[in-house]
């Protein structure tokens, strides 16, 4: 395994979390598994570990890229990694109100549906 895709292996475990990236790996197939392994050399190693800005922002522009592309099924397992890595329900909000403006407001209603789920999801465990 390259060194880039070591790090960024673990850096998306910090990000996403254990589990969201163990059925990642887990469900990769003889088809698919080129894609893990592209995703987690350059995303997650070639990207995500450079210096220059912090995950909390890197989070913030991933959901704004997500929404303007209109993949909410992506950008709920980006809900998540943005409150781990520190961001608020309130800041995830702004950041998808403001694509409303510039990637339109289907987008962004999408991506609120898909968000909504997470962080609700996110505030009850914080809760038990």
């Amino acid at each position: 395994m390259s060194e880039n895709r070591e790090q960024g292996l673990q850096v998306r475990r910090e990000v996403m979390g254990e589990a969201f990236v163990e059925r990642a790996m887990g469900s990769a197939t003889a088809f698919t598994q080129p894609l893990q392994d592209f995703v987690n050399e350059h995303a997650w190693g070639g990207v995500w570990t450079r210096e220059g800005l912090p995950r909390k922002t890197r989070s913030l522009i991933t959901l704004a890229a997500l929404t303007a592309l209109k993949c909410p099924q992506e950008l709920k397992g980006h809900v998540r990694g943005a409150l781990n890595n520190g961001c608020t329900p309130e800041e995830i909000r702004e950041a998808l109100l403001h694509c409303a403006v510039y990637a339109g407001v289907p987008a962004a209603i999408d991506a609120f549906r898909a968000a909504q789920e997470v962080v609700e999801a996110w505030q009850a465990e914080q809760r038990a």
